[in-house]
């Protein structure tokens, strides 16, 4: 098995406790109502909602897979930090065991947030994993942050 690790680092004009509540604490409900293309739904299937939570994602009609479950794998709500791995589903391929990711926000001087990323890309055997892979995936995440960013802007009393 190989690990293929993937770096990001981006930026927000939301600040960290307020982007934190809506991209993490609240997205099961927050994304299916913004982007229902994207993802249809998200309920805990093990757990409550901690470290150690099993959700599974049902994706939207327009996507290529059905659906992903991941684990909860850390969750500091003062320090806003979430990891997660995505455990089974359709978008993991007989190449991939298990996706893990980390998302820290980080209070930037203007009053927003930096958002530094990191993704492990747990393969099996000695595939390697082509970076080109990752950034199409990468895209998509960042559609979807967009569509949360733009919805927070759009109404400021939310999730605040």
């Amino acid at each position: 098995m190989g690990v293929f690790t993937y770096a990001d680092e981006s930026t927000s004009v939301i600040p960290p406790p307020r982007l934190f509540k809506a991209l993490v604490l609240e997205a099961d409900t927050l994304i299916p109502k913004i982007a229902p293309q994207s993802v249809k739904s998200a309920e805990i299937v093990e757990g409550d909602g901690g470290v150690g939570t099993i959700k599974k994602i049902s994706f939207g009609e327009g996507s290529h897979y059905s659906y992903v479950k991941h684990r909860i794998d850390g969750l500091d709500k003062d320090n806003f930090v979430y990891s997660y791995s995505l455990v089974e589903g359709d978008a993991l391929s007989d190449k991939v065991e298990k996706i893990s990711y980390e998302i820290k926000l980080v209070a930037s001087a203007d009053g927003g947030s930096t958002i530094k990323s990191t993704s492990n890309y747990h393969t099996t055997g000695d595939v390697e994993i082509k970076e080109e892979d990752v950034k199409a995936g990468k895209e998509k995440a960042t559609g979807l942050f967009k569509l949360i960013e733009n919805y927070l802007v759009a109404n400021p009393d939310a999730y605040n």
